[in-house]
């Protein structure tokens, strides 16, 4: 019986890491990151893609990524380098891989088509089928319309990740800034695009994360960029500096606040709703009714704050009869 692969991990901070830097892999593993992605797209000079496909795998086997979804991204498919980036990486280090990151995704049958190569490889060399899961990433005009086609395109499909600075380009957004906003426009250019990807990851229960933040140095601009992610319901970001993984993290987690109390709503519904607690479908928890709704939004919060490791510091104690 196989094992249910988690497809939600966590992933509140995604580092990226040149394929073709040994320096740069080998402190990545050191770093507090929920999710390592190895790239051999853009990180990577066209010279150095090939050897840095080898570099990849016997990083994969030989390092310690405990803790870390193992995250690989490929060229995308208008390039020559993709099914030979699949191929080796995965026949290589299959077993030490959770995810392939799919750059520039336009429409399904790019999604589908990594699935079936995925699934030939898998096959041909005994892995577990189905296993490794995919990212797809939007990053021009065509991707975006099609996201939820996209979004619907494998069950391998475990998120949808905004790619901000090739987006601009493609809708020629007057900025050269990527993540700020342009000049001239009085709202947030980016609302319209991250709700988009956002409801086609949450209608197929997938997790959405939000791109980088290339002013490595500005960590409070990078935090106020995270934050307008985060409020809409972006699962994470993608970190490109040691410096931005522990803001990250923390504005992806709830507050100590906020855990205990959904903590304490699931504890509450739980009881109020058995047998001991008179089968009611809402009671007051404190002076807040809390009922079906108040479970699932406390589901979210609480799942946020169990994936990053936190402890609850109150418990709930039933009324007394």
């Amino acid at each position: 019986m196989t094992t249910p692969v988690n497809r939600l991990r966590p992933r509140r901070s995604c580092l990226a890491v040149p394929g073709s830097n040994p320096r740069f892999l080998e402190k990545a593993q050191g770093l507090a990151a929920d999710q390592v992605f190895l790239d051999l797209e853009d990180a990577c000079a066209p010279l150095a893609k090939p050897e840095a496909r080898h570099t990849i795998v016997k990083f994969l086997n030989e390092g310690d990524w405990t803790g870390k979804t193992r995250v690989v991204r490929v060229n995308d498919w208008t390039t020559h380098w993709t099914y030979r980036d699949v191929i080796t990486v995965v026949e290589g280090a299959g077993q030490n891989l959770d995810c392939i990151m799919l750059p520039k995704v336009q429409d399904a049958a790019q999604v589908r088509a990594l699935d079936m190569l995925l699934t030939q490889i898998e096959t041909t060399m005994g892995f577990e089928v189905g296993r490794i899961g995919i990212e797809a990433q939007i990053e021009n005009a065509k991707g975006l319309v099609n996201v939820d086609e996209i979004a619907a395109a494998s069950p391998r499909l475990e998120t949808i990740i905004f790619g901000p600075a090739d987006f601009m380009a493609s809708i020629n957004m007057k900025s050269l800034v990527v993540g700020e906003q342009p000049p001239g426009y009085p709202a947030d250019a980016y609302h319209y695009i991250l709700m988009r990807i956002l409801m086609a990851a949450r209608t197929h229960n997938l997790q959405a994360i939000d791109g980088p933040y290339l002013q490595i140095k500005n960590v409070d601009g990078f935090r106020a960029v995270a934050e307008r992610a985060a409020a809409l319901g972006f699962d994470g970001k993608w970190v490109l500096h040691p410096g931005q993984v522990e803001a990250a993290n923390e504005v992806f987690s709830p507050s100590q606040e906020d855990y205990d109390h959904a903590e304490l709503i699931l504890d509450a519904y739980e009881y109020f709703t058995s047998e001991a607690g008179g089968k009611k479908g809402s009671a007051m928890l404190g002076d807040e009714m809390i009922d079906e709704a108040s479970r699932k939004m406390a589901l979210v919060i609480a799942g946020k704050g169990r994936a990053a490791g936190m402890e609850r510091t109150s418990k709930f104690e039933p009324p007394a009869a």
